[in-house]
């Protein structure tokens, strides 16, 4: 159950949010093997906010943070996820700089859940179950 949120540069447009939340949602379904129908993204825009790299303005940036349930992916999935996700972000929005970053957070089971329910709690009963 990802959480994603894409945040963009205000000078950033994407021909449709709607291809690029499905992109996302199939990278994230592929590479970090999560549940395509469970997976939540927002797309922001930076809007009024002054972005910077290297500490001059930049219009052209994007950022993409996964939030993802701890010791639930191998190095080399999260490898993948990062390279496949910046090929993406870049055939989107052509002239993105190298500062452009794609953050997998780990959280505890505990700290997190969906539907009224951690995933601690969800582990814990999937395992009871298991046979």
């Amino acid at each position: 159950m990802p959480y994603a949120k894409l945040t963009l540069g205000p000078g950033v447009s994407v021909p449709s949010h709607a291809a690029i939340a499905e992109s996302l949602t199939r990278l994230i379904a592929l590479e970090l093997e999560k549940r395509h129908e469970l997976t939540s993204l927002s797309i922001e825009s930076a809007g009024t906010k002054v972005w910077t790299i290297g500490g001059r303005v930049s219009d052209q940036a994007a950022h993409l943070d996964v939030y993802v349930t701890a010791g639930t992916n191998s190095l080399e999935q999260k490898r993948r996820f990062i390279s496949e996700a910046m090929k993406l972000l870049r055939a989107v929005m052509p002239g993105l700089p190298e500062a452009t970053y794609v953050i997998i957070h780990e959280l505890p089971g505990e700290n997190w859940g969906y539907d009224g329910q951690t995933q601690q709690d969800r582990a814990t009963r999937r395992s009871a179950v298991a046979p």
